[in-house]
């Protein structure tokens, strides 16, 4: 297995990012219907002081770091049974934090009843919170401290903390009062309203507090959101990465389209690497592979047929697919490699990505360059006349393109090989290539980035898409790839769970074409894709209607082994 990207061809140098502190937040809730009667929650929130070292200005939820003492007052809190010795010590600090910062208490009395004003009222804010719960006989209220989420500080900033965000309900009778050192101006706020505050710009929030509000907003009631956490894990994990969105700072979770192209190119989060479209010159994802997208955007394409160059200026370039044949687009090729193009490489032969292949060699020619071979599978007898394609030499399967001699022994600097792999489905002559030394796999149609691909018969056939995909996902295993580059869209980062999540969803949208074929058995395509793709935009029907007859044949040919 080679495993991780080659350090030799990482663009940034390599940084160590700084170090986690554990800490804990918590999020206090309450019911409140809006002015229609209609149910909804709000959630306490306080600014943080202008001159914190950490989101100063911000408004956040109570909280801070876990301190050595939280972990000796276990014997002070009461505890659910699924509650872990983690969980018990960040519910403690939560507490204890939210009573520094705000004067809220979250206890139970000697005689089991919730602590109110009155408990209050015989605390001290300038004494430890732990002692006087002794004192008092007070029991730290831990088993209503629930677990929401799980942040991780982007890479990037200089202070980083692992927190959970933790979620509770706000204890009755008692009013929060910022300790004006740390905190100001509590707030209860509906996460909607925040939200649209912060867009108005008199609200200012960070990040995960954005993304936590966004996922508050679907909930009605505060136990609503209590029984969603009563699993005892996160709902969401996230470490998040920041790159550029025409030259402004933008962040993104893991499941967002943008985060597994941050990965590749600013693995330690350097904030270099703008993610904006644009079709007017290469954008270097690292040392020995450029892209290049073709001014093509479009239902079908999204922003643009990916071209890669793969290679360096002492080894010369394989290009992966050179798209339709625009001149402009060639030429911006051909100029990225210096002119020194070794070979062409089509994953298939569908008019976005190989109709570019002769004018590029023609090109190559004209400058007195060696002609590169033509590289690829001839198109079947079952494609589409637009998608003939015959290359100059046929690529096998299993076969490994290479540049350069590089020592594997020095970490293969100087060498790059690209591994075939036939993966018919999308189209009978589909292939894709996976870089060794890196572990990198360029999908070209079969993985997409945003969107699943069309599997459009004769030529495309959805048990050969699946028996590829299960193929892709050995290959990946065995080579250590973590990263997809699709021939649309971003790239995608966790390969393997990306390949997983694509297949399900496959199979999910497969269950879903058999109910409606048991619900419409005289029906017919038109009525079946009503049914099936009911989650998809009416005006995407015609081309989902592709799929489904793939989808339709894949289920004639299981009848056998299902009856």
């Amino acid at each position: 297995m080679v495993g991780m990207t080659r350090p030799s061809q990482l663009l940034h140098p390599p940084r160590e990012p700084a170090p986690l502190r554990p800490a804990a937040t918590v999020l206090l809730l309450r019911d409140a219907p809006g002015p229609d009667g209609r149910p909804g929650i709000e959630v306490l929130m306080t600014r943080r002081s202008m001159s914190a070292s950490f989101a100063p200005g911000a408004y956040v939820f109570p909280g801070g770091g876990i301190d050595a003492g939280d972990a000796d007052a276990h014997a002070l809190a009461r505890r659910r049974p699924t509650q872990t010795v983690l969980r018990l010590t960040q519910a403690v600090a939560a507490i204890r934090e939210s009573f520094e910062e705000l004067g809220i208490l979250l206890a139970w009395q000697a005689d089991g009843q919730a602590a109110g004003a009155a408990s209050l009222a015989q605390l001290s804010r300038e004494r430890p919170l732990f002692e006087q719960c002794r004192e008092q006989g007070l029991q730290l209220a831990a088993d209503q401290v629930f677990v929401l989420a799980h942040w991780i500080t982007d890479r990037d900033l200089p202070r980083r903390f692992d927190v959970p965000f933790l979620v509770a309900r706000m204890p009755e009778g008692q009013t929060p009062v910022a300790d004006e050192a740390e905190q100001f101006e509590p707030v209860w706020v509906r996460p909607a309203e925040a939200l649209a505050r912060h867009e108005a710009g008199q609200f200012f929030i960070i990040f995960p507090t954005i993304r936590t509000l966004e996922r508050l907003q679907a909930y009605d009631t505060v136990a609503a959101v209590l029984a969603a956490c009563a699993g005892e894990q996160p709902l969401w994990t996230s470490c998040p990465r920041a790159g550029l969105l025409h030259g402004h700072e933008a962040r993104y979770m893991e499941h967002e389209q943008p985060y597994g192209e941050l990965a590749l190119v600013c693995p330690d989060g350097q904030i270099a690497h703008e993610l904006a479209w644009q079709s007017e010159q290469p954008v270097p994802l690292l040392k020995n592979l450029q892209r290049l997208s073709a001014p093509n955007p479009g239902v079908m394409t999204g922003p643009g047929t990916n071209s890669y160059l793969v290679g360096d200026p002492d080894t010369g370039y394989i290009v992966i697919d050179p798209g339709p044949a625009d001149e402009g687009h060639l030429d911006k090729l051909w100029r990225a490699a210096g002119g020194d193009i070794r070979q062409i490489v089509c994953t298939h032969s569908h008019p976005d990505h190989s109709p570019g292949a002769r004018p590029l060699q023609a090109l190559c020619e004209r400058h007195g360059r060696p002609a590169p071979a033509i590289r690829g599978l001839a198109s079947a007898p079952t494609a589409r006349a637009a998608s003939e394609f015959t290359p100059d030499r046929p690529l096998a399967d299993g076969e490994v393109l290479r540049l350069g001699v590089g020592d594997p022994q020095q970490d293969g600097h100087g060498r790059h090989s690209l591994l075939v792999l036939h993966t018919p489905g999308h189209a009978a002559n589909h292939l894709c290539l996976l870089l060794l030394e890196d572990g990198l796999l360029f999908s070209g149609d079969h993985v997409l980035n945003g969107s699943t691909t069309v599997i459009d018969p004769p030529d495309g056939h959805m048990g050969d898409y699946l028996a590829s995909l299960d193929r892709l996902d050995a290959a990946c295993a065995e080579h250590g790839v973590e990263f997809i580059l699709p021939a649309h869209g971003h790239v995608l980062g966790q390969a393997r769970q990306t390949i997983a999540r694509l297949k399900a969803h496959r199979l999910q949208r497969e269950a879903k074409v058999l109910a409606a074929q048991q619900a419409r058995p005289d029906g017919n395509l038109d009525d079946w894709v009503a049914l099936a793709y009911d989650d998809v935009p009416a005006r995407m029907w015609p081309v989902a209607k592709r799929s489904l007859q793939a989808h339709v044949e894949h289920l004639r040919e299981l009848q056998p082994s299902r009856d």
